[in-house]
């Protein structure tokens, strides 16, 4: 490795040779219709523009590779700051860095390293983004260690689809998604071609839920100290401290949570709240091994070269790794699910009782594997209408709504063949429900 901070090699034609051999001559694993002409390489270094989310381990291993496969159009998008717990996988950082944000640190490092790539920094959240800015790239390539926020990308993503009159899918509106993902000794790599493959949402019951908890029960009927600190951490910090980032890694934060999660425990009468309890509900930390992010990273680095390139067939289109106990890797084709909340482009029908509350019905949203919203809020047409049901934010429109929990879908107003408008930290744009409910029970009253 050259000596940091001064540039390994120079930037000529004969340091991209081994891309040349798979981009100027053809070979039996070529895509049909490939064509093996110098201008892909132009393309592919100087047009093909690339959004890296996430500059942690799996984000730093994925800016070097693309970035030694030759993209050079990069930006990388990540809202968390160096901290010294990353600096034993992260290898784009050093101790100097800590306390700056990860997205600039890591866009410096490359830029320094390899001579004529440009990699943009932005630290600052997905959601934070419009739907223009993500029309820029080509390719969305993910090193995310949350479900909401790779759930988040896909709708986005889906979003941008664009369909003729005759509702053909208009080729040039798709980019792709790689995704890649690690949880110690295990990852997965998949790509997705929104419109046409499996999304996130088709997957999405191949991932546990993971541990949310209703904002109803939050709010009204906590029984567990965990209630009670999601509370203090939802309900309470934007409430009592509008203009702080909440920061997990900040022991006067993590000590502001403790207090107010243990106050209101003790209006309970509920015991286990502690301070290396609230850290863990906050921080939600997932282990990571440096030796599977650089796997999983070559991988997905290897999914963008193809896609950019079409010199051979992409990854049809999971491919799951483990080096427990020696090397295991299997691959599959996941189908598209006919009725997928995201991208079947119909309202996902839902089974529901009249006499269910509503408190029911999101608890249901909130637990059930293939739904798995964080904090969902609901809003239907009455006629002419549009009425809301129940949300989580603003405090005020939560405090408003909160007597709905208690009533039955009945009393309030809900049919067989209702559709409800379900919006989600998990996704940018409202998702559909189509309400069933059984006509003999609707018969009875």
């Amino acid at each position: 490795m050259a000596v940091e901070g001064k540039a390994s090699g120079e930037d000529s034609p004969a340091r991209w040779q081994h891309n040349d051999r798979l981009l100027t001559r053809t070979g039996p694993l070529a895509v049909p219709g490939f064509e093996p002409i110098p201008e892909l390489r132009d393309f592919l270094m100087n047009d093909c523009r690339v959004l890296v989310i996430g500059a942690g381990g799996l984000g730093c291993e994925l800016l070097k590779d693309l970035a030694l496969c030759g993209f050079r159009r990069i930006d990388v998008i990540d809202m968390d700051t160096i901290d010294v717990s990353n600096l034993n996988r992260q290898f784009l950082f050093r101790p100097k860095d800590v306390g700056r944000d990860k997205a600039t640190v890591a866009a410096e490092f490359i830029n320094r390293r390899i001579p004529g790539c440009q990699v943009t920094p932005h630290f600052n959240r997905i959601e934070d983004h419009d739907p223009d800015f993500y029309r820029q790239f080509q390719l969305v390539v993910c090193g995310l260690d949350s479900v909401a926020a790779r759930r988040w990308i896909n709708n986005m993503l889906l979003s941008l689809l664009q369909y003729d009159d005759e509702g053909q899918l208009l080729e040039h509106t798709i980019i792709p998604l790689i995704d890649g993902g690690t949880e110690g000794f295990k990852g997965n790599a998949r790509v997705i071609i929104p419109g046409k493959t499996a999304c996130v949402e088709c997957m999405l019951d191949l991932f546990p839920p993971q541990v949310n908890f209703p904002m109803c029960t939050i709010a009204n009927t906590p029984r567990l100290p965990e209630h009670c600190i999601e509370y203090a951490k939802i309900v309470q910090w934007p409430k009592e401290r509008p203009n702080d980032k909440l920061d997990g890694d900040d022991p006067e934060h993590i000590r502001w949570l403790h207090d107010k999660a243990a106050e209101r425990a003790g209006q309970f009468g509920i015991t286990g709240v502690n301070y290396s309890l609230t850290q863990g509900v906050v921080k939600r930390i997932i282990p990571n091994v440096a030796s599977t992010s650089a796997v999983i990273a070559a991988a997905c680095a290897n999914e963008a070269f193809k896609l950019a390139s079409s010199c051979a067939p992409t990854l049809n289109n999971y491919v799951v790794f483990n080096d427990t106990y020696g090397v295991y890797t299997h691959t599959f084709e996941y189908e598209r699910k006919p009725e997928c909340l995201a991208c079947s482009r119909a309202p996902r029908n839902i089974n529901v009782e009249p006499h269910q509350t509503l408190t029911m019905l999101l608890d249901e949203l909130t637990t059930r594997a293939d739904f798995q919203f964080r904090g969902p809020g609901l809003t239907t047409s009455m006629g002419e209408k549009n009425k809301t049901l129940y949300m989580t934010r603003p405090p005020a429109l939560e405090e408003a709504t909160r007597p709905n929990l208690d009533k039955t879908l009945q009393e309030l107003g809900l049919v067989d063949g209702q559709i409800v408008n379900v919006t989600d930290p998990t996704s940018p744009i409202p998702l559909r429900l189509r309400l069933r409910m059984p006509t003999a029970a609707m018969d009875t009253e």
